[in-house]
């Protein structure tokens, strides 16, 4: 899956937010496919004309499967003061998720220990703390119900590694499309229905509010959660 043309969804000096395709790579890994930093690198480059290489400082990842709004710096200054905004958990981010229906229980809080298995790519959810784990806490409730799937609001209090999609999967929420955590069917594009769907911070140079909402992906089931 290509990301092009760019789906920018805010742009000024300092920041570029785009809505990210599934199956584009945020940054490099062993496969070598070109990544969704190089296209927006290619992007600016043309767009300003620049003689060099575009800066574009990487705050924050989704996976390649996901969708959704992604915040990038084009400076120095708000690549550092943003990260120090993540790191202090002073930006908020809301996820939507269609899951299969397995638990009565529609909303709620979820803190676990959880570990990442590099060799697997794969996180798991522990109950107690172990060691070489971290602490994932988040915040679930129910949107929408259709007959086979709902459709979740998810909101991070922390950013683990498939955290969302570990943490879920383990109360029997599990994502539609998403093999590695339980489903037992893929999507046609390889993608899984989990979706960054908006971003809530102060801009790092002129502190004004940022409230940004990426289009949820335009195909089923999701057209059918937006139908009244």
């Amino acid at each position: 899956m290509s990301f092009n043309p760019i789906d920018v969804l805010f742009e000024d000096n300092h920041l570029i937010i785009v809505n990210k395709n599934p199956g584009a790579l945020v940054q490099g890994d062993k496969t070598g496919d070109k990544t969704l930093v190089d296209h927006i690198k290619e992007f600016l480059k043309n767009k300003y004309n620049k003689p060099g290489d575009a800066y574009l400082g990487v705050i924050h990842r989704l996976d390649r499967p996901t969708s959704g709004v992604i915040i990038f710096a084009k400076t120095s200054k708000a690549l550092t003061r943003l990260n120090q905004q993540f790191k202090e958990r002073k930006i908020d981010k809301k996820y939507w998720a269609i899951t299969q229906k397995n638990t009565e229980i529609k909303s709620g809080k979820l803190e676990n220990w959880i570990i990442k298995n590099s060799k697997q790519n794969k996180s798991y959810i522990h109950s107690n703390k172990v060691p070489g784990s971290k602490v994932a806490k988040l915040e679930y409730q129910l949107i929408k119900e259709l007959k086979n799937y709902l459709l979740l609001e998810v909101i991070l209090e922390t950013g683990r590694h498939h955290q969302i999609r570990a943490q879920l999967s383990e109360i029997g929420f599990i994502i539609k499309g998403d093999l590695k955590y339980g489903s037992k069917r893929s999507n046609k594009d390889g993608s899984i229905d989990l979706h960054a769907y908006q971003v809530i911070f102060n801009h790092p140079v002129t502190k004004k509010n940022i409230n940004i909402k990426a289009p949820l992906p335009r195909r089923e089931p999701w057209n059918s959660f937006l139908c009244d």
